[in-house]
């Protein structure tokens, strides 16, 4: 399976509580943190959650 690497590039500070919750579950603590994630359906879910927080790297 591909993998996505998915970067925080703006602060949790005044997301709502299921932003974060989402935030928590890809791994994503603080700005400009690199994760890498499985590219399936339920990663590409939460990246659209948040997708004002993150962007996919190349």
């Amino acid at each position: 399976m591909s993998e996505i690497k998915v970067k925080l590039i703006r602060s949790r500070i005044g997301t709502t509580p299921a932003q974060k919750k989402v935030l928590d579950a890809m791994g994503l603590v603080r700005r400009e943190q690199v994760k890498t994630l499985k590219d399936n359906a339920a990663v590409r879910g939460m990246i659209a959650k948040v997708s004002h927080l993150v962007e996919v790297v190349a």
